[in-house]
């Protein structure tokens, strides 16, 4: 027959082992704080692209569409800001090029919350740790997953050199933003520190 403390240990034992599993509410914030966080991410290259690297404001969009559909309307929109036409606009593009970078941004959210919730970081930390991560993402996009892409779909050098036709300076700087916005959006939601 089990005593009081004993059954007190097994049932402290059992919520140990589930606090070290990220809940369902940690893998959801995740994903929701890096889809937004994408979204800041492209704000900036698509203010970047419209402002001083000259390419139209929509063109990132286009670049990132272009994994799985034809290059046109990325080539379309930077000949148009050529020609001094800043916003060309293809709506079904523009929205493949958003899905595909929020649901790259909700995947990497993911894996830092999981990580912030193991790691147990929390505060300044965290939003440090988040910025480190926004470099990570930047070296592993534009080294192995990019041009990995490219060739599991076939997509093409404006893929492969994605990070290289962005210029790296832009590259790292959205993906810093990225990270910066990810840590300040995790920091904000109390799921991200569930189960501490």
């Amino acid at each position: 027959m089990a005593t009081s403390s004993s059954v007190r240990t097994r049932n402290r034992g059992r919520s140990g082992e589930a606090s070290a599993r990220p809940s369902g509410a940690v893998v959801l914030t995740g994903a929701v704080g890096g889809a937004i966080a994408s979204l800041v991410m492209a704000m900036y290259a698509m203010v970047a692209s419209a402002t001083y690297q000259h390419r139209g404001f929509f063109t990132p969009l286009y670049h990132i569409a272009s994994t799985f559909i034809a290059s046109t309307q990325l080539m379309a929109s930077m000949q148009h800001a050529m020609m001094g036409s800043t916003f060309y606009f293809a709506g079904g593009p523009a929205v493949i090029g958003a899905a595909i970078h929020m649901m790259t941004g909700a995947m990497y959210g993911v894996v830092f919350a999981v990580a912030v919730h193991k790691l147990r970081l929390h505060g300044a930390i965290m939003l440090g740790a988040a910025v480190v991560w926004g470099a990570i993402v930047f070296a592993v996009s534009s080294w192995i997953t990019l041009p990995l892409a490219a060739n599991v779909f076939n997509s093409g050098d404006q893929i492969t050199h994605m990070a290289k036709m962005v210029g790296y300076p832009t590259f790292l700087i959205e993906h810093l933003m990225f990270g910066l916005a990810l840590g300040a959006l995790l920091l904000a939601r109390p799921a991200s520190r569930a189960d501490r």
